[in-house]
């Protein structure tokens, strides 16, 4: 297989210079989903020695570090590594974004909103959520507004990707099973728990606001 010959949806994608997958689904997603349990067991243990955290502040932590490096780490290689679907000799993570297009081309073929949104994640929500487990392991006064805004930029991002694709005409994906297990079931993580997140953090500083008011008004 060469040139524009690839196995991802419309067929007519031009993608000159393609390389074929060299790993197999498993041997993508094995590493991956065991160095994400790795990092969450190690945060949740690391985070057993700080003080005075609830469960909640330590399982916020092991998310705060799974959803950092992954936006670091597999996102910055996409965004800042255009031709991995053409390299020779590819490396596991130009494997894994060639793996991931069969759910959304739009990664294999650059497409600019895409890159966009992917690019801001990286480079700002990627740190931005590492700096959140530093935050709850202090017990940092910013802690509360810096997650309820750092979950906000990961909402407003799936949004503009849910949307810019219904709007492109939903043609991504090359089957069923890779819509509902990349393009759904993978993002839909980065939907509920950011809610979540935001809610919690949405009352608690309503909370201390309320506390600082009652206090002036005595």
């Amino acid at each position: 297989m060469g040139g524009d010959e690839h196995p991802y949806a419309p067929a007519d994608l031009h993608l000159p210079g393609f390389v074929p997958l060299q790993l197999s689904q498993g041997q993508i997603l094995a590493p991956y989903l065991g160095t994400s349990v790795f990092v969450v067991l190690a945060v949740w243990l690391v985070s057993g020695r700080c003080r005075g955290l609830s469960k909640t502040d330590r399982l916020l932590m092991c998310w705060w570090a799974f959803t950092g490096l992954t936006h670091i780490v597999i996102e910055g290689t996409f965004v800042f590594n255009p031709g991995f679907f053409s390299k020779e000799n590819p490396s596991y993570f130009d494997e894994v974004w060639k793996e991931y297009s069969k759910g959304d081309s739009r990664y294999v073929a650059r497409d600019p909103a895409t890159v966009t949104v992917e690019g801001i994640t990286a480079v700002l929500e990627g740190p931005a959520s590492l700096l959140a487990v530093y935050a709850i392991a202090s017990h940092k006064s910013y802690s509360h507004i810096l997650q309820f805004t750092v979950c906000l930029g990961q909402l407003y991002g799936c949004l503009v990707y849910f949307i810019t694709a219904y709007l492109d005409g939903f043609d991504f994906w090359v089957s069923p099973f890779y819509f509902w297990a990349y393009f759904i079931g993978a993002n839909s993580f980065w939907v509920w728990i950011p809610t979540l997140i935001a809610m919690r953090s949405w009352k608690k500083i309503c909370a201390a606001f309320r506390t600082e008011k009652a206090k002036k008004t005595k």
